[in-house]
């Protein structure tokens, strides 16, 4: 049987667009003889539509424009995921054939931890569910369908089917994809099935969907594979008697079978006819086989670049600013938007105070210009003496301490901001996982903007991505061209100096500031991190790690007191198992201190 899986760039809410792309998906399968076409879950709405669930007229539009494509299903058939009106709405799989919807799966299991709350919107669905294409009996389930070990995906290979398909809008964090692929090969050996996975992909506010799209044999073996973070069309030849002949071979699953069929697990369809490939010299079983990114560094560089292009382009945003100080995180940020956008929609914003080093200052520019893209002089220190003025009275009997610290990062917020509100450019903020976590940011300073495009990416793994930015591979990967040069003379791969990442991080919101003043070094802060917040590991848990107990001490105490920060921090890209936000919902008012 030839597949085609379509792992499309879905844009939650635009029905028409979503619909436009399947329909140039499915003649596009057409073209190349498919007689299976998959589409993502929820491909039609754009995953996930929350509670746009809850409009009547969004489901109503939504199942209008299905039955349009089913019209234009001829010749073949097409399975894409779309929210069902019933009695109750079900996050379901339409099959499409001969100009109708021929058939409907509703998904049964509904994910509701992490990212998910589809118990808020969907009902589950009964059982598996099987249709016939040329005499081959096909298993149909969306997303965790095929996580969970079991039914439904075993009832339908109990019940006959040799290939069972599952649509999907995964949600990436790093390895997610070798994850799924090491998870549907235990699931193809234990039904002896063929398997296809059509993932979805593109950025939808703090997610990303990899697409990763992949066809996996009886046996447990790839055979077919498509990129990750592009649209693109896998086309796959599977051989299903081979499937067939290995299950005469092992007599273990016949009575397993047998009662299957007692409990009538197949869904009432009539047999769909579609056309072999007309091919005269058949094309060998499988497909494509796209190696995976690697190493990790280059896949989640390739996440967070697809996570920021499309929240700027779905966004409507032409432009974007964001404050480059010669430091680490926003040299990131910057090569980042650069190679999403291209130079010439990135503005850097450069802010000196009298505490930012001439080195630093130097660097900023340097990258800058390295990358190609605009830059705006804005020295702050004439606005921090007139704040000073203003507040010297109030302030008179007191130290200078962190709050002239927070002013400098508060002045430099409301500058970006001007350029936002004067220009429509939207706000790029520069804080990471790590500074996030323990309340290193200002409000309403380096806090402020729009996108937080690294907010899940840990201290030690921004200086990885930069290294990683700078190396060949990286300069190579990446579309924007850059030749800086070291001040020794000496080239470079990539456009971030070295001098950046070899400087010792600080705020520069005072004489000879460094991080390590107020924090653990960051390889000892985030191992805290991960467990405290990713695994949920206790005191005692972090202590027997061999991590020093005042540093657990303190992190832990940061963390909890700051949530109040984080719940007003702009929506930020999820590149680990864990993030803040959708996945960590912690009170703000909390007095548990484990």
């Amino acid at each position: 049987m030839r597949l085609a899986l379509c792992q499309i760039n879905a844009t939650v809410g635009d029905i028409a667009g979503n619909a436009q792309r399947i329909r140039e998906g499915m003649r596009a399968a057409a073209q190349q003889d498919a007689q299976l076409i998959l589409f993502p879950e929820l491909a039609l709405t754009g995953y996930p539509p929350e509670d746009l669930l809850l409009k009547e007229h969004f489901l109503a539009d939504a199942a209008a424009a299905l039955r349009e494509l089913a019209a234009d299903m001829y010749g073949a058939v097409a399975i894409v995921g779309f929210p069902e009106r019933a009695e109750d709405v079900y996050n379901a799989a339409a099959v499409l054939a001969d100009g109708a919807v021929h058939a409907i799966y509703r998904k049964v299991y509904l994910p509701n931890y992490g990212v998910f709350d589809e118990q808020r919107y969907f009902q589950a669905g009964p059982a598996g569910a099987i249709i016939d294409i040329d005499g081959q009996r096909i298993g149909v389930t969306v997303c965790e369908d095929i996580w969970e070990p079991g039914p439904p995906a075993s009832e339908e290979a109990l019940a006959g089917a040799r290939l069972i398909v599952n649509i999907s809008a995964s949600p990436y964090h790093a390895g997610k994809g070798a994850e799924r692929e090491r998870m549907f090969a235990q699931r193809a050996r234990d039904n002896l099935a063929c398997i296809a996975f059509c993932g979805l992909v593109g950025g939808q506010d703090e997610l990303v969907f990899d697409g990763h799209s992949c066809v996996i044999d009886h046996s447990g073996r790839t055979i077919a594979r498509a990129a990750q973070f592009q649209e693109q069309m896998l086309v796959c030849d599977v051989d299903l008697d081979a499937a067939a002949a290995a299950r005469l071979r092992d007599p273990s699953q016949r009575p397993a079978a047998r009662r299957s069929e007692r409990r009538a697990l197949i869904m009432p369809t009539l047999p769909v006819s579609a056309p072999a490939p007309a091919h005269a010299d058949p094309a060998p079983p499988g497909g494509a086989l796209v190696e995976p990114l690697a190493p990790v560094e280059a896949e989640i560089y390739s996440a967070l670049t697809l996570g920021l292009h499309d929240y700027v382009n779905k966004n409507g945003f032409q432009h974007v600013v964001l404050g480059v100080s010669g430091g680490i995180d926003s040299a990131l940020v910057a090569c980042l938007a650069a190679d999403a956008l291209g130079p010439e929609r990135v503005s850097a914003a450069i802010m000196p105070s009298p505490f930012s080093s001439s080195a630093t200052q130097a660097d900023a520019r340097a990258l800058a210009q390295a990358l190609g893209v605009r830059t705006h002089e804005l020295a702050i220190e004439s606005i921090m003496d007139a704040y000073e003025r203003s507040l010297h009275a109030e302030f008179a009997s007191r130290d200078p301490d962190l709050t002239e610290e927070n002013l400098q990062a508060r002045i430099r917020g409301n500058l970006l901001m001007a350029l936002s509100n004067k220009f429509g450019w939207l706000v790029l903020t520069t804080g990471n996982k790590s500074e996030m976590s323990v309340g290193y940011t200002t409000l309403y300073g380096d806090l402020a903007g729009g996108f937080a495009v690294i907010k899940d990416v840990p201290k030690t793994l921004v200086y990885r991505l930069c290294a990683w930015r700078n190396s060949r591979a990286g300069a190579s990967a990446a579309p924007v061209e850059s030749s800086p040069t070291h001040p020794e003379g000496q080239a470079l791969a990539g456009p971030i100096p070295t001098s950046i990442i070899e400087r010792a991080p600080s705020a520069e919101l005072r004489h000879d500031q460094r991080d390590e003043d107020s924090l653990p070094p960051y390889e000892v802060l985030d191992r805290i991190l991960a467990g405290y917040v990713e695994l949920d590991h206790s005191r005692e848990q972090l202590i027997a790690q061999g991590l020093p107990a005042p540093d657990v001490d303190r992190t832990i105490r940061l963390v909890d007191l700051a949530e109040y920060k984080r719940r007003q921090a702009p929506p930020g890209i999820k590149i680990t198992p864990r993030a803040f936000g959708r996945d960590r919902r912690m009170p703000i008012t909390n007095r548990y201190r484990g």
